[in-house]
């Protein structure tokens, strides 16, 4: 108990809690008070708190007291706002909105004319209002009684004599003099009379005057004394008149505050700016009519950079932030928004501004929309990206499927401005997704744009994506009917070079910008070749540091070349000559070491039919047949003649030291003549077959023996089977598989069908491209059939002697049977 009471005991005696710091000290002119920047403890938040000391300064005590009654007592938005005061016997705390003097804007001319005349037409509504609403004096008019809140407003203070005059025995008449430097301000009526002359003379007529005083100085910077009054040194010319008025000796003649307001409010005077307009207009903005409203925005919208930041910042800023988001200001309001937040501080636009546009985002009026899209560069760099990526972003994207092209197409736009700040995962992800949708959009400038904002943010797409992506949105537009798009994706694709491999740009990029070499528009034409001529430069430079092959190199042991290898031209003059004869010397290189039997279990066809017309019997020889031509022939009619089917009753012969088929000593054709129609055994030669048909598919590795020709006897099989049975696997072994390009049916495969469709009682299926069906069937069909049909049991099978011939002398055809120039060149010249 006792603890308590000493403790309320020590609380009394310090007087009454103030819950405000006090902090810097703030330089004013000669004054009762002292005035210091503070805090309040609370919240943190600024405020300035005038001190008065009782002890030190007693006779202004009355002056003192006057002042914090007037303040608490007097409401208006040109007076100073009052937080919370505190009297003891001891001192004296007014804590009130943060306040900067006047006098130092003053001093140092840092203030605007506009700001100026703006700040002195808040000053005279005050003193109207005190004047006439009031009824009082202030008494005490000058700059050391003015202040600059936060917000830039111009607040009224000074309040030490303050007096109603309908009070006989107010302040003013008793301590008018007390107040500091008042002998310099005082009216010529005062400063000769007292003040008790104010009785005799209108009531306002102090202010009045102390208002003019006040003019002055605000534009020149100082005032010395009374023989300045009605000066018009540096006053704007408009309001000269009115202001030498303010200023007359004679109180009686003098304007009064209210007249001087008023002609300034006139169209086309001093007071006539957008700057008091806005002052005027902002408070109840959101009452305004739709017509008020533009008027309102449209003057605000003229403003100059010279306007009152913190003034804008304070008051307008939040005001038109509720108009856009609430009351309907829309894009205008949100235009001058932008406007005020480029002087914000970084800080300040995150707490102001930032929470704004995250909602406006959210809003789904296309106007706001579209405004807000046309904002993004300017507040770009003010956003984090956090929010971009977290908050807006989310937002955004749904403007790339309205309905409203211009929406969509200033979503697709905007993406250059907030690429940046978006993350890899977003990128690649959804914003991809989106613009893949853009690329197909029904409005040609939208597709154009995409490929556009394509080429300019490649940089930003992943690595692994990046090629993929471009190749097939570039490529795709390359086929665009509209002009423009086809266009860009040609200087898309120009710019963006490097981000492709080099495969990429041979194989997939060069092949889809040819065609536009021949657009029908000679802008996609020219810029076709400049972009071909970037891919080919690209690609010239990455095959210089290419190897010369990728072939092994080649050893001794492997012999001469190889008939699939072409081998380089001695000299450049004989280059077309040796493109198409490295085959026939690497044919022809090799009849020498073509020993041997035919291999029946080989489906590789031997090129050495050339050897056997040459060393034919000479039964042969004497009656050439029209097929059968000399070692000069072409390899097509060599090929054909060795293939010939002879007559069934003839005997072979083996008498002959070379094959004429194998190089093996055992010729398969008769000694006697050769009928004249045995040629088409084969079938004519399709003029179109050439060497697709030669050089089709070849390789056979079935181990059976395959089907000899039909003009083939029964004997003539067996003679193969026994003399080929023991080597077939080394024969097989030898060959090399051919190239199969599987274009055409190979040669023997087609023996095999032919037989089996001429042993077959109904017709087999149809011939084999490039062959067409004989004139006549040999006489040895029948054997051949037999064979066929009984397979190797009847290949064993002694054949029945046939009947003696009957000799008929047959008259053979010398002629040579005429050839077209095509049928050689369709065997590659041989």
């Amino acid at each position: 108990m006792d603890f308590l009471k000493s403790a309320v005991a020590s609380a009394i005696a310090k007087g009454p809690a103030f819950p405000y710091t006090f902090g810097d000290k703030v330089d004013l002119d000669p004054s009762i008070w002292t005035l210091y920047n503070g805090t309040r403890r609370e919240d943190g938040s600024d405020c300035s708190i005038f001190s008065f000391d009782i002890a030190a300064n007693k006779s202004s005590l009355p002056l003192a007291r006057n002042a914090l009654k007037k303040l608490r007592t007097l409401r208006h938005p040109g007076v100073i706002k009052v937080l919370d005061t505190v009297e003891t016997e001891s001192y004296i705390y007014i804590a009130t909105e943060r306040l900067v003097p006047l006098r130092w804007h003053v001093k140092r001319k840092s203030l605007s004319p506009e700001t100026a005349k703006w700040g002195l037409y808040t000053v005279a509504r005050t003193i109207k209002f005190i004047n006439d609403e009031a009824a009082s004096i202030h008494g005490n008019l000058k700059v050391s009684s003015i202040y600059t809140s936060e917000s830039g407003e111009w607040k009224l203070g000074g309040f030490e004599v303050l007096s109603n005059v309908k009070d006989d025995d107010a302040v003013i008449y008793r301590f008018g003099s007390l107040v500091p430097d008042s002998g310099r301000y005082a009216p010529p009526e005062l400063a000769k009379s007292g003040w008790d002359a104010i009785k005799r003379s209108p009531h306002s007529a102090v202010d009045s005057y102390d208002f003019g005083i006040l003019v002055f100085e605000v534009f020149n910077g100082s005032f010395s004394g009374g023989d300045q009054a009605g000066q018009t040194k540096n006053i704007p010319a408009s309001m000269q008149s009115s202001y030498k008025r303010l200023t007359n000796a004679n109180p009686k003649a003098r304007l009064t505050v209210a007249h001087f307001l008023e002609q300034g409010q006139r169209h086309g005077s001093f007071f006539d700016s957008p700057l008091i307009k806005l002052t005027d207009g902002v408070e109840n903005l959101d009452v305004k009519s739709e017509a008020e409203r533009e008027a309102f925005l449209e003057d605000l919208d003229q403003l100059t950079d010279d306007f009152p930041e913190n003034f804008f910042r304070t008051k307008i800023l939040p005001e038109l932030l509720k108009s856009v988001e609430f009351g309907g200001g829309g894009p205008k309001a949100f235009g001058v928004v932008m406007k005020i937040a480029m002087k914000l501080s970084n800080d300040d636009f995150d707490s102001k501004i930032t929470p704004v546009v995250i909602r406006l985002f959210g809003n789904p009026d296309r106007a706001i929309r579209v405004c807000l899209l046309d904002s993004l560069p300017h507040m770009i760099d003010r956003l984090s990206q956090r929010v971009v990526n977290d908050k807006i972003f989310p937002q955004i994207v749904t403007g790339f499927t309205d309905v409203a092209p211009v929406v969509r197409e200033q979503t697709l736009k905007s993406v250059l401005v907030f690429i940046n700040k978006l993350s890899d995962r977003t990128i690649n992800g959804e914003l991809l997704r989106y613009l893949a949708k853009t690329a197909n959009d029904e409005q040609p400038g939208i597709r154009t744009n995409t490929t556009i904002c394509l080429g300019k943010i490649a940089k930003n797409l992943g690595t692994s994506t990046r090629a993929k992506v471009l190749i097939a949105a570039f490529t795709r537009s390359l086929r665009d009917p509209f002009v423009h798009a086809r266009n860009a994706s040609l200087l898309a694709l120009a710019v963006t070079g490097d981000y492709f491999s080099d495969e990429d740009c041979a194989v997939r990029i060069m092949p889809t910008v040819c065609p536009l070499l021949i657009d029908k528009e000679k802008l996609i034409r020219d810029q076709a070749a400049k972009t071909i001529e970037v891919y080919l430069q690209k690609i010239c430079k990455a095959a210089a540091g290419m190897p010369d092959t990728a072939l092994p190199p080649e050893t001794a042991a492997s012999g001469g070349p190889r008939m699939s290898t072409p081998q380089p031209a001695e000299s450049s003059s004989s280059a077309t000559a040796s493109w198409a004869g490295w085959a026939i010397s690497s044919f022809t290189n090799k009849l020498s070491t073509a020993a041997g039997e035919i291999q029946p279990g080989s489906s590789s066809v031997p090129a050495n039919g050339a050897a056997a017309a040459s060393k034919r019997p000479a039964t042969a020889a004497a009656a050439p047949s029209p097929r059968f031509q000399t070692s000069s022939s072409s390899a097509s009619t060599l090929h054909r003649q060795a293939l010939k089917s002879p007559p069934a009753s003839a005997p072979l012969s083996r008498t002959s030291s070379t094959g004429g088929f194998g190089g093996g000593g055992d010729t398969f054709f008769p000694e006697s003549e050769v009928a004249e129609d045995d040629g088409d055994a084969w079938g004519d030669m399709d003029e179109g077959a050439g060497d697709d048909a030669f050089w089709g598919d070849t390789n056979n590795n079935d181990d059976s023996v395959a089907s000899p020709p039909a003009s083939m006897s029964s004997s003539t099989t067996v003679n193969i089977k026994k003399e080929t049975g023991s080597s077939s696997k080394a024969a097989r072994a030898a060959n090399a598989t051919p190239f199969d390009d599987g274009s055409e049916p190979d040669f023997a495969g087609w023996l095999a069908a032919q037989a089996q469709k001429k042993s077959g009682a109904s017709g087999g299926a149809g011939l084999p491209k490039g062959l067409v069906k004989p004139k006549a069937s040999s006489p040895g069909a029948a054997a051949v059939r037999k064979v066929s049909s009984g397979g190797v049991a009847a290949a064993t099978t002694k054949p029945k002697p046939a009947p003696a011939p009957v000799v008929k002398k047959k008259v053979i055809d010398l002629k040579p049977k005429e050839m077209g120039d095509d049928d050689e060149d369709e065997w590659g010249g041989w």
